[in-house]
């Protein structure tokens, strides 16, 4: 009896969904992407004497830097299971490759929250596109996926990432004092969002949502 192989994306539901809104692409990060978010990180995602990051990873050697970004990656895979998970988007605007998206959580079936990230290289931002990957994994997390928070963070220091949560409806969720780079204290602040405060952007196209549904035993 002759049998098909199953593709990639039906052993593993998270390959087999894509986000699209217009020429914005996003899909689950795989391995054939980490090359190109290396060279993309490599080339620089913000100024040498800022930190947006809570985990200061972008200050590696490049050597190190693209080691540490396969490890990651790899991990993200490795660990990933309905009681936590972290979806990460590879973003692409007309087929070239800009940056990720992601949506970090535990225990969504119960708690239906997640947190959002993402970063873009500095070629490409500025361009509204930061604004239109966060509408996209927002609509889809809501709609989709049946969330009914989402949290996100900022650090002060870093306005235009506030101002893309503001003009997607996050408010303010209270402040936080981290430890960034070391020895160096900074004053995070959160932010939530509710499906009744969201503000939409163009329609997405999703493709695979069922399946990851399926996947995440959300019924």
């Amino acid at each position: 009896m002759l049998s098909s192989m199953k593709t990639l994306a039906e052993i593993w539901p998270p390959y087999g969904v894509s986000l699209i809104e217009n020429d914005l692409k996003m899909t689950v990060i795989t391995d054939a992407d980490i090359p190109g978010l290396v060279d993309l990180a490599s080339g620089g995602i913000h100024e040498p004497d800022q930190m947006p990051f809570s985990t200061p990873w972008t200050t590696a050697e490049p050597d190190l830097l693209a080691a540490n970004m396969v490890r990651y990656y790899s991990g993200v895979r490795a660990n990933f299971t309905p009681e936590k998970f972290d979806l990460l988007f590879a973003v692409r605007i007309g087929g070239e490759l800009v940056g990720t998206q992601g949506l970090h959580t535990s225990h969504f079936a119960v708690t239906r929250t997640g947190e959002t990230g993402s970063w873009l290289g500095r070629t490409y931002q500025r361009h509204g596109i930061g604004t239109r990957m966060r509408r996209a994994v927002c609509a889809f997390a809501f709609d989709h996926l049946g969330a009914v928070e989402l949290t996100s963070g900022a650090f002060l220091d870093n306005p235009a990432s506030l101002a893309v949560s503001t003009k997607v409806g996050y408010r303010p969720n209270g402040r936080l004092r981290m430890a960034r780079r070391e020895g160096e204290v900074a004053i995070n602040q959160r932010l939530v969002l509710t499906p009744d405060a969201f503000v939409r952007g163009e329609p997405i196209t999703v493709t695979g949502a069922e399946q990851l549904r399926s996947f995440l035993e959300l019924g």
